[in-house]
């Protein structure tokens, strides 16, 4: 008998009188503000103009909630179209299921379309919001436990997800898939912050580099789930697309470095300089007090000047007296 575990929640709604507030929508909208702010700090730090993250993410965020859905529809279709399923169910996205693939896929359409408008260049935007984007998965993950749903294989660790009899699921107690995840999109965004600043990624590296670290860790954490999914030679759908679309991206990320190394100068017309980065300004900093040591030595020398022009002259003066007594 397992006496430790993580209680999983009575119900996944909490109603504020009239209008009924679901763990997953609430989970959901948490990651797209921390997404919008961090990346709208990131934008404007390499140059970009304060808003113009949340005026992308307008298009953004509605095209990758409907990316989201439909793949999982899709993927899932027996869950929703098959003898003794309703279909209107596809619709209920407050039960759950957005895949992240469809979501981020359909949601660079809507970027493309905002960046479009405004004249930015999307790999520039998407580097901005790489590490948003991962902090919004990872709390996105939590409305998984709101549902209890998406937990991993039986177990009866320390740290195991308690799920309580119900629809389509056993209770017991399951390794916490959910949570696996969301830490691992806690370190993805670590990485990505890190990356960027020692090797000064530019044009859509960042993002590649978000993509790759994250289907790293969602390729086991899917092979450790026992939710209904189709499998493709023994393993399952979301693992094979999790290995080929990590290919995918280190793909770019090598490619891209020999064909547009470095990073965007400009990443917004109009928009005011960006800050100079702590290595400037370090640089800076060092040639300044080099000026201020060679100012004594310099102040010396042309104390020196007049001296050594008098001396010169004065045997001129000396030969030109004699010249006027002679």
């Amino acid at each position: 008998m397992n006496l430790a575990y993580i209680p999983s929640p009575s119900t996944g709604v909490i109603d504020l009188g009239p209008i009924p507030l679901r763990g997953y929508a609430f989970c959901i909208i948490i990651g797209v503000f921390v997404a919008v702010w961090f990346g709208n700090k990131r934008w404007v730090a390499r140059g970009g103009t304060a808003g113009t993250v949340a005026d992308i993410a307008v298009w953004a965020v509605p095209f990758g909630l409907v990316g989201g859905r439909l793949y999982h529809v899709i993927t899932d279709y027996q869950l929703y179209f098959s003898d003794g399923e309703d279909w209107v169910d596809a619709f209920k996205i407050w039960q759950g299921g957005l895949g992240i693939w469809g979501a981020i896929a359909l949601g660079a359409v809507g970027a493309w379309i905002g960046c479009r408008r405004r004249g930015i260049p999307l790999p520039a935007w998407a580097d901005a919001l790489a590490p948003g984007i991962a902090l919004a998965q990872a709390c996105g993950r939590w409305g998984n436990w709101f549902n209890q749903e998406l937990y991993g294989r039986a177990t009866d660790v320390p740290w195991a997800l308690k799920i309580s009899e119900g629809p389509n699921r056993v209770a017991g107690t399951y390794h916490p898939t959910f949570l696996y995840e969301s830490l691992w999109c806690v370190g993805v965004a670590v990485l990505v912050i890190w990356a960027d600043r020692r090797f000064k990624l530019g044009h859509g590296r960042a993002f590649a580099l978000y993509v790759a670290a994250y289907c790293a860790g969602r390729a086991w954490i899917e092979y450790m789930r026992v939710d209904e999914a189709h499998h493709i030679l023994g393993l399952r759908l979301n693992v094979w697309t999790a290995l080929i679309v990590f290919v995918l991206a280190v793909t770019y990320i090598v490619i891209s470095s020999k064909v547009r190394p470095g990073r965007e100068e400009v990443v917004e017309p109009g928009a005011p300089e960006a800050p100079e980065s702590s290595e400037k300004t370090d640089e800076a900093d060092e040639k300044a007090d080099e000026a201020e040591a060679d100012e004594p030595a310099a102040a010396e020398a042309d104390a020196d000047a007049p001296k050594a022009d008098a001396d010169e002259d004065a045997p001129k003066a000396d030969g030109t007296a004699e010249a006027a007594k002679g």
